[in-house]
């Protein structure tokens, strides 16, 4: 264990990394020093002229300074609102800016995350920041070229279409002795330039880093334990917070005495605006001062539990919202020749990161420099200005590592704790949530239902299709195969709110929605192909006229083995697909079932994943394998239990998250497809694995699961039934 105690970091000389130097000014200040590096004055246009998607309309700016600086060394920073929280984008979008700049990727920096000084970002989450920040990125590396070319033909005497660039030097191409580095282009002055012609992006076949697996540029800082996160921050005099919680969500503070707490030496006592806090220059201490603090609290009655929000949410959504409706309904159920009705169920799940939330604040100056562990730095600072009355100007962001945050840290609370208590005690505040407090107040993936009606015609084609998805949302609900008769019903989302039918907070999780949805419609599809004893693989290819979905299936079962046949076959193959933040996913799957038990055990997954260029191959695979392990928790394990407001799971001994010890073999194929920008990776494999074992277990032994997870108890429940 690393003895956090002993390390000692001040910001104004901090370092978490060569990408999250702490500059001590912002970016205002930061441009006017720059000195020796290049300041070019360009407008990126229209980026989607490019052949990229995104960019301008999604708030990124045109000035490419906002993106980059080269320094008189040649070394290059890249400035980006995006965060790493362990998916590995830190690296892919190095290789991006590598890529059209035409340097080594060991010449990148990486600033991520900072307000003050990276580009405004709405946040890191839906699988965006490849396919839409990296365009940005990549078009403002590419006229960056530009105009060194340019600077360049000016120093070598040289016509600007002679010029050729290599690794950061350029050179002449009828005569290589001509050359100068970026380095020297800009040593010792400030360049302004605005570039007349438009920047031309590498085709992917010209590509020399992207495309190219790389060591992922945190790797040695994680493995060795270097990599600094919010809570490893310590700054003089800083305090440590423990709040006063309240035993429920549905809870109300009715009286509260803080006098033994704010005895003991050293400890400072806040109850402010409903904020009751300790603090203490000691973790542990504040801990103690925490038990000493007598509250009483206002329960209200509920019977809610995971057992009846299935029917709770049914009822309190009475309006959905129609879409994708194709032909009439009623004409595809009477010529349907057999009509399937089904219901899904989905429970709630927590996040479970390895870091917990936390922050430390710093009020000093009459600015609030916040250390978050967050998905959302520029909403974050947002709320903190309006928590604390300052200018939003006077709040900066920074955000070192991420410990894992699967959509749930894009809410901040911690945060607004912690800089509540850094503005009353005027001290710098830590807030680092204990893993109770974690399971407590973490946004859970919401419970959610599907209903679907389907039917099929006598030649084995979908004709009906009637989708009802209560609490989920959209996401994935779009129907991929060709049925004519069809349409989409939504109630509610997977974000909450005001009006929520829920007992406490949802919100995003990995794949918000998706994973529900494909669980319901690819089991829809199974039992289809049951009922008419047609091959599942065959069934899928005969009912869409997806090219890439045709592909992405038939990689997969070419490179699992797959044997045509129906099910139940007593295999326990299971097939399951889906398309998700423009990237289609296949995976077929293998398992086993004890009958007496009611233990499901994956012994293998294949999956291919179309997701257009790959910038980092080993990354992707990486989070192909990350989202299926992930994936057999919601699926076979994860399920929050509740009273009411009142979470009964606060740790890890009665919530179980995948262990190692039953992982399957996992083999995964990138369906090369060059014709297609990159597109997301970081969730689209988790989607299917739900239906994907639903769909082995009844190949293995004839039973349909319809709750999420299918737990053991579960599963001899339904193989109880099909005995009866």
């Amino acid at each position: 264990m690393r003895d956090d105690t002993t390390r000692h970091f001040d910001p104004d000389d901090f370092e978490l990394s060569s990408w999250s130097e702490a500059f001590p000014f912002d970016r205002r200040d930061f441009l006017k020093t720059l000195g020796a590096g290049i300041f070019v004055l360009v407008t990126l246009g229209d980026l989607t002229a490019l052949g990229e998607q995104g960019g301008r309309g999604r708030g990124y700016p045109d000035d490419i300074n906002a993106y980059l600086r080269i320094g008189e060394d040649g070394r290059v920073t890249i400035f980006s609102g995006k965060i790493e929280m362990g998916q590995g984008v830190m690296t892919s979008l190095a290789q991006m800016a590598a890529e059209d700049l035409r340097v080594p990727l060991d010449a990148i920096d990486m600033v991520m995350g900072d307000t003050d000084q990276c580009p405004w970002d709405m946040g890191t989450f839906g699988s965006m920041s490849t396919r839409f920040f990296g365009p940005a990125l990549r078009a403002a590396a590419a006229e960056a070229r530009e105009v060194l070319l340019t600077l360049a033909a000016e120093h070598l005497e040289a016509p600007k279409n002679q010029m050729r660039v290599l690794d950061g030097v350029v050179y002449v191409d009828s005569n290589r002795s001509k050359r100068v580095t970026y380095a020297e282009l800009v040593q010792g002055r400030q360049i302004t330039r605005v570039l007349a012609e438009e920047a031309v992006l590498k085709a992917a076949g010209e590509f020399t880093v992207m495309g190219k697996s790389f060591m992922r540029l945190d790797a040695i800082e994680k493995v060795t334990g270097e990599a600094a996160f919010a809570g490893d921050i310590r700054l003089p005099g800083m305090l440590y917070a423990r709040v006063l919680r309240p035993p429920s969500h549905d809870a109300t503070l009715r009286s509260v005495d803080t006098s033994e707490a704010e005895a003991l030496p050293g400890v400072t006592v806040v109850n402010e605006d409903g904020l009751v806090a300790v603090l203490h220059e000691d973790p542990e201490a504040a801990e103690k001062a925490l038990s000493m603090v007598r509250a009483e609290f206002d329960r209200p009655e509920s019977d809610l539990d995971e057992e009846n929000i299935f029917d709770h949410l049914v009822e309190q959504y009475t309006q959905g919202r129609a879409s994708d409706q194709r032909g009439d309904l009623a004409v595809g159920e009477s010529e349907s020749a057999i009509v399937f009705e089904e219901t899904y169920l989905d429970g709630y799940v927590a996040h479970a990161p390895m870091e917990p939330h936390t922050s430390t604040a710093r009020f000093e100056g009459g600015r609030m420099t916040v250390w978050a562990s967050t998905q959302t730095p520029f909403s974050d600072q947002q709320q903190v200005a309006r928590a604390t009355g300052l200018p939003q100007e006077n709040v900066r962001i920074i955000t070192p590592y991420v410990g894992g945050g699967f959509g749930g840290k894009t809410g901040g609370l911690q945060t607004i704790e912690a800089v509540k208590l850094a503005q009353i005690t005027v001290r710098p505040v830590q807030v680092a949530w204990s893993r109770a407090e974690e399971f407590f107040y973490d946004s859970y993936r919401p419970a959610s239902v599907v209903k679907i009606k389907s039917g099929v015609d006598q030649a084995g084609r979908i004709h009906l299709w009637d989708y009802h998805v209560y609490s989920a949302g959209s996401r994935g609900a779009d129907q991929h195969y060709d049925a004519p008769h069809s349409s989409i019903t939504v109630y509610g989302g997977w974000q909450g709110g005001g009006s929520s039918p829920h007992p406490f907070a949802v919100g995003a999780w990995r794949a918000p929605g998706a994973n529900t949805n494909i669980f319901a419609k690819e089991s829809q599809i199974d039992i289809m192909a049951a009922a008419l004893k047609i091959d599942p693989l065959e069934f899928r290819l005969r009912n869409t006229s997806d090219e890439r979905l045709i592909r992405v299936l038939k990689t997969v079962a070419d490179a699992f083995g797959w044997q045509a046949g129906a099910a139940p076959g007593g295999r326990g193959h299971g097939l399951a697909c889906g398309l998700d933040a423009g990237t289609y996913v296949a995976h077929m799957a293998e398992v086993e079932v004890d009958e007496r038990t009611g233990q499901v055990k994956v012994n293998r997954i294949v999956c291919a994943q179309d997701m257009g260029v790959v910038v980092n191959p080993d990354g992707a695979k990486m989070q192909m394998e990350g989202c299926i392990t992930m994936g057999l928790g919601y699926t076979l394990s994860e399920d929050i239990r509740f009273r009411g407001g009142e979470i009964l799971d606060t740790n890890f001994d009665s919530y179980e998250i995948p262990r190692f010890s039953w992982l399957p073999k996992i083999e995964t194929i990138l369906v090369k497809n060059d014709l297609v920008t990159p597109q997301g990776g970081g969730e689209p494999a988790i989607i299917c694995i739900g239906a994907l074992v639903a769909n082995a277990i009844y190949d293995a032994v004839g039973v349909r699961l319809f709750q999420l997870p299918m737990t053991p108890a579960r599963v001899r429940e339904a193989l109880a039934e099909r005995e009866g």
